[in-house]
């Protein structure tokens, strides 16, 4: 399995992906002259606008739910796999694909919400739907719904159950099986209560989650801080093979950095779309301006704070690609070498700081950043499920999704660590694949209602989207929500 999973692998996330999601980040940031940029204060004064109605959620909601899928394992786990296999220098790339792929998070987001429809009274959206709209192009709508309900329902959340194991495990000694049962049952009492129970779950518990972990960081840094200039140093330094000591792991870093930069931030994965149309919005910029920030959220803060916490304590190791290959690894950097890189690399970090607290308070956290990934997992492969059953709507589909995801949760907590990743892996690359496609082709309406964005705000006016003005004539939606907002 193991060895199928890995070729598969192989392929899916070939040099070309990784060049295809950097080029796309950069085509788009010089298409909307660096949006991430220019509009960084509107972003901010953004996340709270628009109002929770029967239909959609708040933006604040949105974004929260949108960033309980981009703030997970990827930020914990994630971010010392990348170092243990890629370096100091993976770190300097996760930051590339976070600043360069703001904008592809824009364009995806803006295109979700100007293609999104009404389903039994809510507003669903994402990849397949502009697709179909957008592209006209039916069979490859279907097609990534099909990729998505496949991987976000079957294959993504068993590497954050796998994680939130571990991490319960290395702090508690719970065992794995335990813990999948406890996440499993959680997980299934949210996802029963709809759409606004996960809306109102994500809106409480994601800032919480988030500011608390990033605190605890930021006090260990401080701790020594004397040292994060030497670091950053060293991150930028072997990010581009300055560093002697990582000249062996050079390609890698770029190679590990852009993969655990797209899995936790998610930007083009065409994830996060699925959450932008849920938001109840007076322009498809709006919510699209603040998905890009919630791309810096991940990435620029909370990834951040886990690889200078792991580089400032040296609880790290590269394992030297050359000797992995003949079954010796052998470690260039003296640091923890009987913990299998991910969680247990952060929470030994914690423990040097806080002596026998680390731990468990990584365990604690990893626990809220992987579980509401799951629960925001569900979300988008319901959404898909919606795209594919909406001739024949039918709770029986939704049932399913349920009882497998939590048998996939309590199957993922129990598995090798390594193919959790590596099967995750699959399922982000191909969504990845085909999103960046779809978006690359239909990219004029979202650049569109940019433009109509700024000239509204240069004008005085709270900008309000009329499809037919930047020559989009098939967004019937808007039409009706424009209706209610009138007769209001």
């Amino acid at each position: 399995m193991e060895e199928f999973v890995g070729i598969v692998n192989s392929y899916v996330w070939s040099n070309a992906l990784i060049i295809l999601c950097l080029g796309t980040g950069l085509y788009f940031s010089l298409r909307t002259r660096f949006l991430q940029l220019r509009h960084f204060k509107e972003m901010f004064r953004l996340l709270f606008d628009g109002e929770s109605t029967d239909s959609g959620v708040s933006s604040f909601q949105a974004l929260s739910m949108s960033l309980a899928g981009r703030v997970g394992t990827g930020n914990i786990a994630g971010v010392a796999t990348a170092i243990a296999f890629g370096g100091p220098g993976a770190m300097f790339w996760m930051w590339m694909v976070a600043f360069l792929g703001a904008s592809t998070a824009f364009v995806e987001a803006t295109l979700a919400q100007i293609y999104k429809e009404k389903h039994l009274g809510e507003f669903r959206g994402g990849p397949s739907f502009y697709i179909e709209r957008g592209l006209g192009v039916k069979w490859f709508a279907v097609l990534f719904a099909v990729v998505s309900i496949f991987s976000a329902g079957v294959l993504l959340p068993g590497v954050q159950a796998n994680s939130i194991a571990e991490g319960l495990q290395n702090a508690f000694q719970l065992d794995t099986l335990y813990s999948g049962i406890g996440v499993g049952l959680l997980f299934a009492a949210i996802v029963f209560g709809g759409v606004k129970r996960i809306a109102k779950f994500t809106e409480y518990v994601v800032p919480f989650m988030a500011l608390g972990y990033i605190l605890i960081a930021l006090i260990i840094i401080i701790v020594d801080f004397k040292q994060v200039p030497h670091l950053i140093s060293l991150i930028f330094k072997s990010a581009f093979n300055m560093e002697a000591g990582f000249g062996a792991v050079f390609g890698l870093a770029i190679q590990w950095g852009v993969k655990r930069g797209i899995y936790s931030n998610e930007a083009g994965q065409g994830t996060a779309p699925h959450i932008a149309a849920a938001a109840n919005v007076s322009h498809p910029t709006k919510q699209g301006l603040v998905q890009a920030f919630s791309v810096y959220i991940d990435t620029l803060l909370v990834c951040s704070a886990t690889g200078l916490m792991l580089l400032i304590t040296g609880k790290y190791n590269v394992i030297n690609p050359v000797a992995a290959a003949d079954g010796a690894p052998q470690f260039l950097y003296e640091g923890v070498k009987n913990i299998a890189s991910g969680p247990g690399y952060t929470q030994a970090a914690m423990d040097t700081i806080f002596p026998g607290l680390g731990a468990y308070f990584v365990a604690v956290a990893l626990f809220f950043f992987a579980f509401t990934t799951i629960v925001a997992y569900y979300y988008i492969a319901e959404t898909n499920i919606s795209y594919i059953t909406r001739k024949f709507e039918s709770p029986l589909f939704y049932y399913l999704l349920k009882i497998t995801m939590v048998a996939v949760v309590v199957y993922g907590s129990v598995n090798q660590a390594q193919l959790a990743w590596a099967i995750g892996d699959i399922g982000v690359g191909l969504m990845a694949w085909f999103n960046i496609v779809a978006i690359l082709l239909l990219q004029k309406p979202a650049l569109a209602a940019l433009k109509d964005y700024e000239k509204q705000k240069k004008e005085g006016k709270d900008p309000i989207f009329n499809p037919e003005d930047i020559g989009v004539t098939n967004a019937h939606i808007w039409n009706t929500i424009n209706k209610n907002k009138d007769q209001k």
